[in-house]
């Protein structure tokens, strides 16, 4: 692949499954740093603080630092302190989204907020949906951290964020604001911290509805690994689905490392 001003790479199916590390993919991070390719780890997760994914990645074996996360969150956290400053939020999410909101200035209150920021919130009730759709109708901007309706579990499939976000937009008769892959927000934060262009940028993932369409909506090429969620069997299903089509397909970790030539 020609100049890569810097790499975007998912996580969870791209680099691990869980707790488990994908074959290669701690080789494929040592060579980045060693043929000095800027990289960012790119997440939807809310929930976790950038340290807090770093050690997580570590732990499996893949060097990882904090300065080296990019998160739904801290995206969430800059868009708003973006448009309005020192705004007033109310927050609906865990640990990640509250670090990053407190971080970019923003103003944490439990009542007449300016802005309602949601993410996975695992304590979430009856008493959070109704009195965020009130806030939403009231006039507060309806902010959402990421719009996967699944999330992975030890358990088996749970409800994400974005089932959260639905029944918020249900009850208020409002969509959010939507940061997340697969829009666009995300991967230009990211690449923002990087100190790139999108069209500089190359987005990693194995999820063509939201890794390869966040980054062709960004402007950014784009390389699938059959590593996850897309595999040979349903790719095609996934072109009809999202209506984009990666710059390059790479079937695991060691055939993406002989793309980028590293």
């Amino acid at each position: 692949m020609d100049h890569v001003g810097g790499l975007l790479i998912d996580l969870d199916g791209t680099l691990f499954h869980g707790g488990r590390m994908i074959q290669g993919a701690d080789l494929l991070i040592a060579a980045l740093r060693k043929a000095g390719i800027p990289f960012m780890f790119v997440t939807n997760n809310s929930s976790r603080t950038p340290a807090n994914v770093a050690a997580h990645l570590c732990a499996m074996g893949i060097g990882a630092e904090a300065q080296e996360v990019c998160t739904s969150s801290l995206a969430a956290a800059r868009y708003i302190s973006g448009e309005s400053p020192g705004s007033t939020v109310a927050i609906l999410g865990e640990e990640g989204l509250i670090q990053a909101c407190r971080e970019a200035g923003l103003r944490l209150v439990s009542e007449a907020p300016e802005y309602v920021v949601q993410g996975i919130d695992r304590s979430f009730t009856y008493d959070s949906l109704a009195q965020a759709s009130r806030w939403v109708r009231g006039g507060a901007k309806f902010v959402l951290t990421n719009p996967d309706l699944m999330l992975p579990s030890d358990d088996g499939v749970m409800p994400g964020a974005g089932s959260l976000g639905a029944a918020i937009e249900a009850a208020s008769g409002i969509p959010p604001v939507v940061i997340g892959k697969p829009e666009a927000h995300l991967i230009t934060y990211a690449t923002s911290l990087m100190g790139i262009d999108p069209g500089e940028a190359v987005v990693v993932g194995d999820n063509m509805r939201t890794d390869i369409s966040a980054g062709a909506r960004a402007g950014c090429r784009t390389i699938l690994v059959l590593t996850g969620l897309t595999t040979r069997d349903n790719l095609e299903d996934y072109r009809r689905l999202t209506g984009v089509e990666p710059d390059e397909i790479c079937a695991d970790l060691a055939e993406l490392m002989l793309t980028l030539g590293v």
